[in-house]
């Protein structure tokens, strides 16, 4: 791996084969990865729907030129609106999260005429760009943590004094990310959210929600907003959404569609509305739909927890499980020979043949796995986990 740019650490595991939750090295040793690839193979490696629609739709036609359409794209749109309760809407098909995130704060800004955002500092909403910065010229960022520490019968209103400097008044949208906070998995309060998204409306902002990470049944709802009984302007959707081919999506409400139009937006990228992408977008969300795999991620996320939580008993190492669906984090405490106990975790685990994320700043690490993983290999994992835990603590103590 000597010409490859190393823009971060490299595990040389020089990885050759995937099937469902398993990858295979080139001794063809397996491991199974609870990280989804980055979050990304919803459906599991190799899902065989997934490559044959990827096999047939490159035999018809890949890619066209921004002014030509394809009947595959106005397919996949009319799917991935339905998935979110706005069929009377618009999509349009990207490459990247990071570029449907930037697609999306652009229309909020041209229809509001602002430049202001909101959003949580725990938020990852770019690569790069404008939300990639997130400069405090250009954005609130606010963080929820210090909302953890109201009463639950306290409400949320403009007078709270952690809510009552931030001016809505110039906020083109409240950008929401529910549930993966740079990877950690945490989850803002409710009437928190519900306050922000509600007041933002009401000032003539938009609330736009980025469900790259938790959305097509990650939380075991169809998207993380669904836990909050709330409606988006707007919804940025990736990853899972190309179940490792690169393809992104916005799906628009219709009045924000035609205000767009009326705005005369002009946004021209090389691989919009791919048939390819299109293609492979619309197959995963059948997939998800007809292979009950929302009310599955539901289920198995459960156990998953649940397995996870009964490491919390006499425990000195973990100090807390947070989780919806798929998608779960160990939050770790202490530290050992001036490492993250994460880091030590993580090599562990991977000896162990198994792939777990891990954040050594934030000292966590999460479990993102495909929708498809068997119970036995969250089994697997609680059992291993559990072991490297143990031989942590002894270390530590």
């Amino acid at each position: 791996m000597d010409h490859l740019l190393k823009c971060h650490p490299f595990v040389k595991n020089d990885f050759v084969r995937g099937c469902g939750s398993n990858l295979y090295d080139a001794e063809g040793r397996p491991y199974v990865d609870f990280e989804a690839g980055v979050w990304c193979t919803l459906l599991g490696h190799g899902h065989p729907r997934i490559n044959q629609i990827i096999k047939t739709q490159v035999n018809r036609v890949i890619h066209l030129g921004y002014r030509h359409t394809s009947l595959v794209a106005e397919e996949a749109s009319v799917e991935l609106l339905n998935t979110l309760g706005l069929s009377d809407g618009a999509s349009i098909f990207l490459s990247s999260g990071s570029e449907a995130v930037e697609f999306a704060l652009r229309a909020a800004r041209q229809i509001t005429g602002r430049r202001l955002l909101l959003g949580f500092a725990q938020s990852y909403f770019a690569a790069y760009g404008d939300a990639g910065t997130r400069h405090t010229s250009d954005w609130v960022n606010f963080d929820f943590t210090q909302c953890l520490d109201c009463s639950p019968g306290a409400g949320c209103d403009s007078d709270c004094e952690r809510l009552r400097d931030i001016p809505f008044e110039r906020l083109a949208a409240f950008v929401f990310e529910p549930g993966s906070a740079s990877g950690t998995v945490r989850f803002a309060p409710e009437k928190l959210v519900r306050h922000l998204a509600g007041e933002i409306r009401r000032q003539g902002g938009m609330f736009v929600v980025d469900e790259v990470v938790t959305g097509l049944g990650r939380t075991g709802k169809w998207y993380g907003f669904n836990h909050y009984g709330l409606q988006p302007d707007v919804v940025i959707c990736g990853k899972g959404l190309g179940n490792g081919y690169p393809v992104s999506a916005v799906a628009l409400r219709r009045a924000v569609a035609e205000g767009l139009q009326e705005h005369r937006l002009h946004y021209v990228q090389s691989h919009q509305n791919d048939p390819l992408g299109c293609a492979v977008a619309k197959e995963v969300i059948r997939a998800v739909r007809e292979e009950g795999l929302v009310e599955r991620s539901a289920i198995m996320g459960a156990h998953l927890v649940e397995r996870l939580g009964e490491m919390l008993n006499g425990s000195d190492t973990v100090s807390e499980i947070r989780g919806r669906g798929l998608m779960a984090a160990m939050q770790l405490s202490g530290r050992a020979n001036d490492c993250s106990s994460s880091e030590l975790v993580f090599k562990a685990m991977l000896a162990r043949g198994m792939l777990i994320g891990h954040d050594p700043a934030q000292n966590v690490i999460r479990f993102l796995p495909c929708l498809t993983i068997p119970k036995e290999d969250i089994e697997t994992l609680a059992s291993n986990l559990k072991a490297v835990l143990a031989e942590l603590q002894r270390h530590t103590m």
